[in-house]
């Protein structure tokens, strides 16, 4: 995919909307690497990523966005985190022997979907998803006109481990525009837009080619990758949470406790002498 891993910003100028071009190749096949996701899962994972990416743009201040789901489907859990730098991470469990050939709605079934916001200086607020739409974007699109009374489209395609995503949004300043027909006819030509043609296209040929007859301002692209937030210190905060006799237990049996990071697959390993130190309990000889 040409211009992989990488968001670009842009905007009408005349017409308060604003839009935002996703890629992700090489950063998204290392978020499913080893871990066998069927097609419908690798799809969902990596449309929930890129909305999660896509959304980070909206952020105005250092801190995270997370989509999160826990459902009691055949997905039990879809989550997609993303920072302001754009580096993110994701993951899904599902239930191998089901049919997921379902709706993404469904498939989650008695699910919750959130979408929390935490900066890393401030108060963390969290919006619920209404699963009332068949799509992760058409889900979102819902949220927005909901949460925010902001219009907003997003497109996401997964194909053979690459992710193309765009999202256009009005501008509060949009109804003030005399050209109230601007927002449909931007939509229509964005869903023009087929995976084969955004793969091979760059956003500038992209942005030219839909977009030709407007003014559409083209900021500078920045890179995207993956990142793990994973680290000893959290690995030992999880066993410090299970409490000290616990930890102790496992260690009769274990010769170390092992914690195992589902997002990249690092493990950590602590032994007797890091667990009794952990909870300030001396030293064994």
């Amino acid at each position: 995919m040409i211009e992989g891993d990488t968001f670009q910003k842009f905007l009408f100028d005349d017409l308060q909307i604003r839009g935002e071009w996703l890629r992700l190749d090489t950063s998204f096949k290392q978020v499913i690497k080893g871990k066998a996701y069927p097609t419908e899962i690798s799809k969902l994972l990596g449309e929930a990523i890129a909305a999660t990416v896509l959304m980070t743009g909206t952020l105005k201040f250092d801190g995270r966005l997370s989509m999160h789901a826990r459902g009691a489907g055949s997905i039990d859990l879809l989550m997609a985190e993303a920072t302001n730098k754009r580096k993110y991470r994701g993951i899904a469990h599902y239930d191998e022997h089901a049919d997921l050939s379902q709706p993404f709605n469904k498939l989650l079934g008695r699910a919750q979907l959130a979408i929390t916001i935490e900066p890393n200086i401030g108060a963390r607020y969290q919006g619920i998803v209404p699963l009332e739409r068949v799509t992760i974007a058409d889900c979102l699109a819902h949220y927005f006109e909901l949460s925010e009374q902001l219009d907003t489209c997003f497109i996401l395609q997964v194909e053979d481990g690459a992710v193309f995503g765009l999202m256009l949004q009005k501008l509060p300043d949009y109804r003030n525009i005399e050209d109230q027909d601007a927002w449909n006819r931007i939509l229509q030509l964005a869903q023009t837009l087929e995976f084969s043609e955004a793969a091979a296209s760059t956003n500038e040929v992209l942005t030219h080619r839909l977009f030709h007859e407007e003014q559409v301002r083209l900021y500078s692209s920045e890179p995207v990758a993956f990142e793990c937030s994973c680290s000893t210190e959290r690995s030992l905060a999880s066993i410090e949470a299970l409490g000290s006799e616990e930890a102790l237990q496992i260690l009769e049996t274990e010769k170390v406790i092992t914690v195992d990071c589902q997002f990249c697959n690092q493990q950590y390993r602590f032994d007797r002498n890091a667990i009794l130190q952990l909870f300030k309990l001396g030293t064994s000889h």
